[in-house]
Formats: C-alpha cells, sequence, structure tokens
C-alpha cells in the first residue's frame, strides 16, 4: 500500500499550498503523475487514483487549490485565474524538484476546472511534461438560467466580486452511492465560486479553445457522455484543434460529470493506464514548431489579416471608418496623434503607453486619450513591462550570487525607461549598461533618459541592428544579461529572429541570461491589421503571433534554457528568463 505524506509549498506571493504525495512502489519510478481536482472539491477526492490506476512505478502528487480543500484563502477564491495557473506552474517545479525527475518524465491527470487551467496553462507556459490527461473540462459550464453570464457580468462590474453557489447535487455528478455519500458528508468541499474566477473560467476556456493549435503535448481527452455540468462541443473543438501528433479522444456513454470518481470509472483507467505507459515506453514525443513562419495556423491567420477586403464590403465599410475615426481622433488625443506620426508600434508610442498620462486638446481629446491607453492591448504592454522589470531584477540577482558582474544588454530598447526602472528599483547595481536601438529618434530620446536619470557614469545609448549578428557578437565587455523586448513580435520571419538570437547567444556567455517576450494570443490583431499603421513607412501593422512553444523553441536552439515566465491576466503577453547553456 502507498503511504501518502502530507506537505506544502511556497507560492512565489507567499501562499502555502497544501498537497499530498504518494510515493511510487516500484524501487525505481519512471516519473511523477500530478493530480488536478475539480472545482469546489480537493485533493482527497483524487486520492483513489493512486491506487484505483495502478501505476506502480509512478509517484503521485495532488494539491489543493488555493482557496480550496486545505490551503488557504477564501473558500472558491484565487486572486485571478492567471494566478491559479502560475500556481500549476509552481507546483510542477515543486514536484520536479521534490522527486528528482525532470519536466519531461512527468504527466499530468486534470478533471473539470482543473482540466481547464492545466490546458491553460499547456497553452501559456508550453511546458516539457510527457503527457496530460484531461477528464471532461469544463471549457463552458451549463448555466441552466438564461443570461445569466452576462447578469453575473454586470452584477460583478457594478458591485465588486461576490460569490455564487454551485446548483450541482452530488447525485449529478456520478453513479457511485459511495462517492454521492462521501461528497455531500465532505466538511472540506466548498459550494462556492468566486464571481471573478468564474467569469475569468469562460473567458479562458474560449481563448484556449479557439488557440488549441498551440498545444502540441500528447493529450487524452476524455468526455462524459451524460454530462450534466459542462457542454460538450468546446470539448469536442479543442480535441479537433490541439497540435498534438498524439491525441486521443474517448466518449465514455452514460458517465457523468465526476469521470474519475464514476461508479464504472475502470472503463477510464483503462484509457489513462494505457495511454501513459505508451508515452513512457517512448522518447518524449516534441512537434517542432521553429518553422511556423512557412506554414501553420498563425501564418495562415497573419495571411488571411494581410489580404485586403473589398471597400464596399461590409467589413471594408467598417475598417474604412474605423482608420477615419483614428484619424479624426488624433486631432483631439495625443496618444492617437503620436501613433499615426510615428507608428502604433514605435518606441515613442510604447514610452507614451507607460507614461499612461491622459493628454491631449480640451477635455474631450483627454477622454478619447484615456480610452485609448486602457485598451487591452496597452494594459497587456504595461503588464509587461512590469514583467520585464521584475525578471530583470531577478536576474542581476542571480547574476551577484554567481559571483559574476552585472552587465546589461538591450539590443531594441526603445527609449529604454522599463531598463532604467527596473534598476532604480534593484538591490543590485549593475557594472555597465548598454542600450541599443535602429531608431535614431529612440537614441536621442533614451540618452536624454538616461541624462535625466544622472545614469552618464554606468549608462550609454547606441544606435544599433538587432538583426545584425556579427555587430551583436562584436559587443564589449560581454553582457551578462541581454533583453530583447517587444521586438520580434514585430517580424513574423523566424529567420530574423535566429539571427538576432545568435548574435545575443554570441555575445553572453555560459551561465548569463536572457530575458525576451513574446505575443502567444491577441484579442485585437484584425484591429491593428486593418486600422493602425507600423512604424515602417505608415505601412499597415499586421502581426504573426508566435506561440509560446515556437518562441522557446527558437531560444533554445540559439542556446538558451527557459528558467521562468510570467504572462498577463489575458493571455497576451509573456515574458520569460533563460539561461545561456
Amino acid at each position: 500500500m502507498r503511504q501518502c505524506q502530507e506537505r506544502t509549498f511556497r507560492t512565489s506571493d507567499g501562499t502555502e499550498l497544501f498537497y499530498r504525495h504518494w510515493p511510487a512502489l516500484a524501487p525505481k519510478p519512471r516519473g511523477a503523475i500530478v493530480l488536478f481536482h475539480r472545482g469546489h472539491e480537493h485533493s482527497g477526492r483524487m486520492a483513489h487514483l493512486a491506487a484505483e490506476l495502478k501505476l506502480d512505478d509512478f509517484a503521485f502528487h495532488a494539491w489543493d487549490a488555493r482557496g480550496h480543500g486545505r490551503s488557504p484563502g477564501p473558500r472558491g477564491f484565487s486572486p485571478s485565474l492567471g494566478t491559479s495557473i502560475r500556481d500549476v506552474d509552481e507546483f510542477i517545479a515543486e514536484v520536479s524538484r521534490d522527486s528528482g525527475h525532470a519536466i519531461s518524465d512527468i504527466a499530468v491527470i486534470a478533471q473539470s476546472v482543473g482540466a481547464v487551467i492545466v490546458s491553460a496553462w499547456m497553452h501559456d507556459y508550453a511546458p516539457r511534461i510527457r503527457c496530460a490527461v484531461l477528464a471532461s473540462p469544463a471549457f463552458r459550464v451549463k448555466l441552466y438560467v438564461p443570461l445569466a453570464r452576462t447578469g453575473l457580468a454586470a452584477m460583478y462590474k457594478a458591485r465588486g466580486n461576490f460569490f455564487v453557489k454551485s446548483y450541482v447535487k452530488s447525485k449529478f455528478l456520478t453513479h457511485d452511492p459511495e462517492r454521492i455519500a462521501s461528497f455531500d458528508a465532505d466538511p472540506l468541499i466548498t459550494r462556492d465560486i468566486s464571481a471573478n474566477i468564474l467569469l475569468a473560467l469562460y473567458e479562458t476556456a474560449e481563448r484556449v479553445v479557439a488557440d488549441a493549435n498551440a498545444i502540441t503535448i500528447p493529450t487524452q481527452l476524455l468526455i462524459s457522455g451524460s454530462d450534466f455540468v459542462v457542454h460538450h462541443a468546446p470539448q469536442h473543438e479543442f480535441f479537433n484543434r490541439l497540435g498534438s501528433i498524439v491525441k486521443e479522444r474517448h466518449v465514455l456513454p452514460g458517465f457523468f460529470h465526476d469521470t474519475l470518481g464514476e461508479k464504472d470509472r475502470e472503463l477510464a483507467f483503462q484509457h489513462i493506464r494505457r495511454f501513459i505507459h505508451t508515452q513512457f515506453d517512448e522518447l518524449p514525443q516534441r512537434v517542432d514548431v521553429t518553422h511556423a513562419d512557412r506554414s501553420g495556423h498563425t501564418r495562415e491567420e497573419s495571411d488571411r489579416l494581410a489580404t485586403p477586403l473589398p471597400p464596399v464590403s461590409p467589413r471594408g465599410l467598417y475598417w474604412t471608418a474605423t482608420r477615419l475615426g483614428i484619424r479624426i481622433g488624433g486631432l483631439l488625443s495625443e496618444g492617437l496623434n503620436l501613433g499615426s506620426k510615428t507608428g502604433f508600434d514605435s518606441g515613442s508610442t510604447l514610452d507614451y503607453v507607460y507614461e499612461n498620462q491622459p493628454r491631449g486638446r480640451t477635455a474631450l481629446g483627454r477622454f478619447i486619450d484615456h480610452n485609448y491607453l486602457q485598451s487591452i492591448g496597452w494594459r497587456g504592454i504595461r503588464q509587461r513591462k512590469l514583467h520585464v522589470e521584475e525578471l530583470l531584477r531577478d536576474a542581476m540577482r542571480r547574476t551577484r550570487d554567481y559571483g559574476s558582474d552585472v552587465r546589461i544588454l538591450d539590443v531594441a530598447a526603445g527609449h529604454g525607461r522599463y531598463v532604467l526602472d527596473a534598476i532604480a528599483s534593484s538591490e543590485v547595481k549593475p557594472a555597465s549598461i548598454l542600450l541599443r536601438d535602429y531608431s535614431e529618434l529612440n537614441v536621442r530620446k533614451g540618452a536624454e533618459l538616461i541624462s535625466a536619470r544622472g545614469l552618464q557614469h554606468v549608462a550609454s545609448f547606441q544606435h544599433g541592428d538587432a538583426f545584425d549578428r556579427p555587430s551583436l557578437a562584436s559587443i564589449t565587455p560581454r553582457p551578462t544579461i541581454a533583453i530583447v523586448s517587444g521586438l520580434y513580435e514585430l517580424f513574423g520571419d523566424n529567420d530574423l529572429v535566429s539571427r538576432s538570437l545568435a548574435g545575443i547567444a554570441d555575445a553572453v556567455p555560459e551561465g548569463g541570461y536572457l530575458i525576451y517576450t513574446c505575443q502567444p494570443w491577441h484579442p485585437q490583431l484584425e484591429l491593428i491589421a486593418r486600422a493602425l499603421t507600423s512604424h515602417r513607412g505608415g505601412q499597415a501593422w499586421v502581426m504573426r503571433r508566435r506561440t509560446q512553444n515556437e518562441m522557446d523553441q527558437l531560444a533554445e536552439r540559439a542556446g538558451f534554457r527557459k528558467v521562468a515566465e510570467r504572462i498577463d491576466e489575458w493571455g497576451i503577453f509573456t515574458v520569460s528568463l533563460a539561461v545561456r547553456t
């Protein structure tokens, strides 16, 4: 019999989350299996899997998500769904450290809400786990009250956060009388769920289902055939769009929502057992996506956005009117005017967005500018800035602790504001800071910012091409921390990006760090492509998204191994920290 061990681990925000661990019965474990429970429940509700799955040569781990079971926090609450997704990433890292297994020797099994959070983690963080089993993912919960989601959103906006009580009775979860009785008697089960999490669950699920092609991890999907809690259609849509070479879908007739706790759950376990054994009997499956700029769903998407619309079509007229509205708004709004003049992707525009101070002619102009600055894309940009600063401070601490001088290089710094802000708030002081940019305007503005901060003794700003490998390779002194933020998102060509990364790898010594950004998702891609202009001669600003998996593989091919990642609540921008290997 496996002996359950009770433990905790500390998340990045200092929360101690509870988890259970069952060591493998075999003397040489093959790997670790991590379990993620459904909403309202806790790890104890999945404890039976450690024995019933009969995977004796694997260790098992199962957490209580924050706000659930024996983990702290208001019941059914998390500060945000993004926080819970980051918790998953940190829990997997804890399991890897604790068990001694590489991430590639870890499999996950997740159910319902847990399966949505795990699928979002697979999309946003591109982890290199061996495989995943998703049971009845709650991509769209059945809310039997008409317009319930709209009403919840309106209430949340009007009164702030509140809690919703689950309507689901145990008899609609499983046919197993013992599971029904234990559910009803379990004091650790919470019937509440926070409105912020319920609403974010819908939004995140829609994003992940729509972009499931970005997920290439071997995945098995188990669908309960008689599920009263969640809809089937998004589950099938998710499966059909999955980018995995290895993927399975099994519909279990008559099963209620608690797929892994059903009376006939051995039928599901047979699929899981075979799938996991198969994945661990073979070498880890990995899809090469470094050529996604030539073929793939993001290339097809960008080609569609670059295709002109018939000018007299409804969509053509709509975007013509939108462009006209931006030009008229630019007469009053300083931000719209600046974007029209320098490009909405220019360093000047980004610096204006970072400042986040509405300016314009008259009160109406300032109102227009406020709405412009509060668009979701610019909110994501400001969060990206904070994440770059956070990981830069982290890299500076790591470099100091390693015994090396902190020498910072930013290959396309814009005005360099985020670098200088991070340094001002860091306990570690750099030996040198070299900022570069291709735009002479950015170089001039950045040099003025360095002077205004009184950093001329340690910092300098130079004109430079971030895609010129020999130029990057010849930089002296060699930087121990390199930054490339917001640049690669503007160029869909992976050969360009690979050339830049190779030059950075030439410059950064082993043990040094690279901070890089990515845009795996954006809800306003068509607005950007049809209505906004680029800094490159006023051309249409058509972007090709890179999945996180693609960007990580490009960095890895250049010689950098990712060690940390941050992402905003909307899943738009990521910031990653990688070490030179």
